[in-house]
């Protein structure tokens, strides 16, 4: 009877699973905010972690200059919104095959120009391409493999600090993407050469650079001082670090997401062997927070770039 069960009760979370499948692949991207609000709504109702997560979203917008009340209150639909898109660009490309987002499409192809213009100008010049931990890690996934696409690599090396196959195998449905760490990660050791010979061999390579410190949490702090809103504040040194022996030049961008249509901000080349390339990654970091703080994906944690100012 035990083991009856046991397959039974695999065989309905199976079901259950196909259905999820089958029916996130086929939501209509307009349809993605109603259906985060009223989820957000309901989570609220029935779940009081549910209720308090969107309540600190919503509260620590106070801390960002310039972010209105209206914008502030939709900041806690941000993560029902971010796991809705997550699926509905995982299940979409796991049923069909191949997924065509043309507003993403248009982000790289932005991207990929720039890029261009980069190497023209500055021949050899290795360039870290920056997602901001904004919308959607699926969506700006699928935007740095477009990139890889238009820019005809066979693969193309991401660092990122969110977690991996969160719903399936992630490798799979995008082979030319090579993550060399994440945040899910043990294997730290040797990231720095993975790093520099990614950049060598490609000449590209991704690296979320404005990721919190507080995500550092298993190891020691790697940061650097600028100023953020008016106060101290911390950033991640690595990519500094890492990009600036190279002479390498970063280049951030975030997503947008609004009426069911993605948009991305791009922000100017920046040098990372330049004195104050740190305060700029800061401003940078800054402006997109007071643009688009209702879709940061790291909405809600207190640190706000503050975590051991003196460290």
């Amino acid at each position: 009877m035990s083991a009856f069960s046991s397959r039974l009760r695999s065989r309905i979370r199976y079901a259950k699973y196909r259905c999820r499948r089958a029916l996130m692949s086929r939501i209509p991207a307009s349809m993605l905010e109603p259906l985060a609000t009223v989820g957000s709504r309901a989570g609220s109702v029935v779940s009081a972690r549910s209720r308090a997560n969107g309540a600190v979203r919503v509260e620590l917008a106070r801390d960002v200059p310039g972010v209105a009340p209206r914008e502030a209150r939709r900041a806690s639909t941000g993560r029902a919104l971010e796991h809705l898109i997550d699926q509905r660009i995982y299940f979409g490309r796991r049923v069909r095959g191949v997924e065509h987002w043309p507003e993403l499409q248009q982000v790289a192809a932005k991207l990929a120009e720039q890029i261009t213009r980069l190497k023209q100008a500055r021949p050899g010049c290795p360039v870290i391409v920056s997602p901001f931990h904004y919308v959607s890690q699926y969506a700006n996934i699928y935007v740095i493999d477009e990139l890889r696409a238009q820019l005809a690599l066979k693969s193309i090396a991401v660092v990122s600090g969110m977690p991996r196959n969160l719903y399936g195998d992630d490798h799979a449905q995008i082979p030319g993407v090579k993550v060399l760490y994440t945040y899910d990660d043990d294997n730290r050791g040797g990231l720095g050469l993975r790093v520099v010979r990614s950049l060598k061999r490609d000449g590209v390579l991704v690296l979320f650079a404005d990721v919190p410190p507080f995500t550092m949490h298993r190891y020691p702090m790697e940061t650097i001082g600028v100023e953020m809103f008016g106060r101290a504040a911390r950033i991640h040194h690595g990519v500094f670090r890492l990009g600036a022996p190279l002479d390498a030049m970063l280049l951030p961008f975030y997503l947008t997401f609004e009426h069911g249509r993605f948009d991305a901000e791009l922000f100017e080349p920046l040098p990372l062997a330049a004195a104050d390339a740190p305060q700029r990654l800061a401003g940078c970091i800054e402006t997109a927070l007071g643009a688009n703080y209702a879709r940061w994906l790291a909405a809600g944690h207190p640190s706000m770039y503050a975590f051991a100012p003196a460290r």
